[in-house]
């Protein structure tokens, strides 16, 4: 995992930091996809983790709330 990581961080800071410092001719240009992306990945993995994280709150309110509410019944009963 930690090797993984280590991995993408390289191949990301290569492409973000370091890519336009390299003659647009260079063969190094052919390992990366265009640098709009550089920017729009990270974005959507923001996003979608924004989302996520979002939806696992709003999923254990309801559920806690849900509980309350039957508790509250069972107890006027």
């Amino acid at each position: 995992m930690l090797l993984t990581a280590a991995v993408v961080f390289t191949y990301y800071t290569t492409w973000a930091m370091l890519l336009p410092f390299f003659d647009s001719s260079s063969e190094i240009h052919n390992f990366f996809p265009s640098r709009e992306w550089a920017v729009r990945l990270p974005a959507a993995i923001l996003f979608v983790g924004v989302v996520a994280i979002g939806g696992f709150v709003v999923n254990t309110v309801v559920k806690e709330n849900r509980r309350k509410a039957r508790q509250a019944r069972l107890r006027t009963a």
